[in-house]
């Protein structure tokens, strides 16, 4: 096998094939140790090292490691968007099958479509948009790349599920950046599908010097950002009423001069740790009469004594004018801790008379006149904004980031708020 190579030779050259196995550089995420479940979603953002894990996945198959059995007998499916995605990405490419492949590189037959070992594995391969071709081949592992891009994802999957019947516990992999496609939630919401989330700044040591920086700065905090960086799995609610796209054209990089700033509490009826959050949200109106947002410093599970202090605390930081407090839970208790922290600080009082949803109605309508802006990203704010229906709820709870929220804009733009939902207390 090694020629005329010495024993020394050939001692080095497996010293150093033992170094280079994925076992000695794989990030704790990137590698399963003893647990062997049938099917592993991979989340990621751009460059996190989805291709590479499912490269050596795939490797670690043919190879026979544990937890695998040998694959000698067995295909493989590779299912990618197209077959060029296929080739050029999942075996070809920079991260791909045959690029890591150390001992035993394969062949790939282009004609008959698969890659093919010594040992006698082969890996077929299969695109997205031939859903068809799945029907009949059969397999003992899979690995699917970029699930969320696939042309016909459901039928496409739906084949592969049938093929998967050979060897004594038949395994995939789906390795994919999120999109809020009805096949990724349903596969996120399977108890029997290992899920793994990776952001793209954990693989920082393999990527450009200069990227991460510049994707930041030029799409952090955006829901582009969010999903191609973090890996976040993000979608709008139907029935809410505001979207990301709408709030991705309110974004702005810093607050103009503004004539008034307020800081805008909701406060909690208790302070137990599954009570709600207390919404503390800032803002302010610049010379144009529009809103802009400022800050979400919400707390949640605060003592009373814990949530005014980050009002007033935010009050002083902004320079604001006021602070607009929601009395409907705790009745003049909420005014009454604020002035323990601060009794200098001007607090108004106002009680809801409407619906949150009645009251957010013309709110909402505001930004989608162009006159509410955000002075930065809030995803947590935003989250919630997306999240909240004609139930009065978002993600299944008080909404109290957006009471706040409708609370300061109502005050700054008060001819706007559709008067007499919001009463004031004097």
């Amino acid at each position: 096998m090694h020629g005329c190579w010495s024993q020394k030779n050939i001692n080095e050259h497996e010293g150093w094939l033992v170094d280079r196995e994925w076992v000695h550089f794989a990030r704790i995420e990137q590698y399963l140790l003893e647990r062997q479940p049938a099917s592993w979603l991979v989340i990621g953002g751009r460059g996190a090292g989805k291709t590479r894990l499912g490269a050596e996945w795939v490797n670690s198959m043919v190879r026979g490691f544990p937890p695998f059995a040998s694959t000698q007998h067995s295909p493989i499916a590779l299912v990618g968007e197209t077959l060029a995605d296929v080739r050029e990405v999942m075996i070809e490419g920079p991260s791909g099958i045959m690029t890591i492949s150390r001992n035993d590189r394969p062949r790939f037959e282009a004609s008959r479509r698969r890659l093919v070992w010594k040992s006698g594995a082969v890996a077929q391969i299969f695109s997205s948009e031939d859903p068809d071709s799945l029907r009949g081949p059969q397999f003992q592992a899979a690995w699917c790349d970029e699930l969320a891009k696939w042309r016909y994802p459901d039928a496409c999957f739906d084949m592969l599920q049938f093929g998967l019947r050979l060897g004594e516990r038949p395994r995939q992999i789906i390795t994919t950046t999120p999109r809020p496609l009805p096949l990724l939630k349903r596969l996120l919401a399977d108890p029997q599908v290992h899920v793994t989330r990776m952001r793209s700044e954990e693989n920082s040591a393999n990527l450009a010097p200069t990227f991460l920086s510049a994707i930041r700065a030029r799409y952090g905090g955006t829901v582009l950002g969010r999903q191609e960086l973090d890996g976040e799995f993000i979608e709008d609610r139907p029935d809410a009423l505001w979207s990301r796209e709408m709030l991705e054209h309110v974004l702005i990089g810093e607050a103009p001069n503004l004539r008034r700033i307020v800081v805008a509490v909701d406060p909690p009826a208790s302070s137990h740790r599954n009570s709600d959050a207390c919404g503390i949200v800032a803002a302010g109106l610049d010379e144009a009469g529009r809103a802009v947002v400022l800050a979400d410093a919400t707390v949640r599970a605060a003592k009373p004594q814990a949530w005014a202090g980050a009002a007033v605390g935010l009050f002083h930081r902004l320079e604001a004018d006021c602070i607009v407090v929601e009395t409907n839970q705790g009745g003049e208790m909420a005014t009454a801790v604020i002035r323990t922290v601060d009794p200098a600080v001007p607090v108004k009082a106002v009680r809801a008379r409407r619906a949150k949803w009645l009251r957010a109605e013309p709110i909402a309508a505001l930004y989608q006149q162009g006159k509410v802006l955000h002075a930065g990203s809030f995803e947590a704010l935003e989250d919630e904004m997306c999240d909240f229906g004609p139930d009065g709820l978002s993600n299944g709870r008080s909404p109290d980031r957006v009471d706040a929220l409708v609370w300061a804009i109502g005050e700054l733009m008060p001819e706007w708020s559709s008067e007499p939902r919001i009463r004031d207390i004097f």
